[in-house]
């Protein structure tokens, strides 16, 4: 691997660019001391909250939005301004509001997330084909059934690609709020590695959070290929 192989020769400084073999000695230190799965179960159980947290809240307003697209006027400018505002902005109001805990990491996850999905979905549902709802319409169809039976399942694909964007999203804001709060976790392993110095530990945590998004990104594209094909 080039990259070891540049830290062996000293071509790079392997103090500061670290190198896969202390990667691997840093992963089977932390295994050994029971720090390894600990971290990584705290990181993955508040990315699945925020993950089916942000794809709930996210999907429901997006079908509210395009039932009652008066909704969408109203809320549209305050969506607009809250999806560009910085979150990590928000990381000490929610530490005050909520407490250091994993309720100020979830809430920070959502913020980013929910707002993407949301648009993500409604885009898809607005663009449904115009000519295939009226012909629902010309056999009398309710808006309930046309959503269910029509708008819904013709954007099975977009949905799920909604979910791909959650889940990056979703582990974004996790890191984010585990730099802030968190007392364990990988952002919290970059975050101490980075205050010790040990930058080793930090490319560690980068690693497994690339690992992470790389099996969930799989998992989705399973259920993508299964529900879409």
């Amino acid at each position: 691997m080039t990259w070891e192989i540049l830290s062996r020769l000293d071509i790079i400084n392997s103090f500061i660019f670290s190198s896969p073999s202390k990667i691997i000695k840093c992963l089977c230190e932390l295994y050994i001391a029971n720090n390894l799965w600990i971290h990584i179960y705290v990181t993955l159980k508040e990315i699945f909250i925020s993950f089916a947290l942000g794809s709930i809240i996210g999907f429901s307003f997006a079908v509210l939005f395009y039932s009652i697209p008066i909704l969408k006027k109203i809320f549209d400018p305050f969506l607009t301004m809250l999806n560009s505002l910085p979150k990590v902005s928000l990381g000490p109001l929610l530490i005050i509001w909520l407490g250091a805990n994993i309720k100020s990491i979830i809430v920070m996850s959502l913020l980013i997330n929910t707002i993407v999905t949301l648009i993500s979905i409604y885009n898809g549902l607005i663009n449904t084909d115009p000519y295939k709802i009226k012909l629902f319409r010309s056999f009398n169809a309710t808006n309930y059934q046309i959503l269910t039976k029509l708008v819904i399942p013709h954007n099975m694909e977009i949905i799920i690609s909604s979910l791909k964007l959650n889940i990056s999203m979703s582990l974004i804001g996790v890191i984010m709020g585990e730099f802030l709060v968190s007392k364990a976790g990988i952002g919290y392993l970059i975050l101490y590695g980075t205050q010790v110095f040990n930058l080793t530990l930090v490319m560690t945590g980068i690693v497994l959070i690339l690992i992470i998004s790389f099996i969930i990104y799989q998992i989705i594209t399973f259920f993508e290929k299964n529900y879409t094909s």
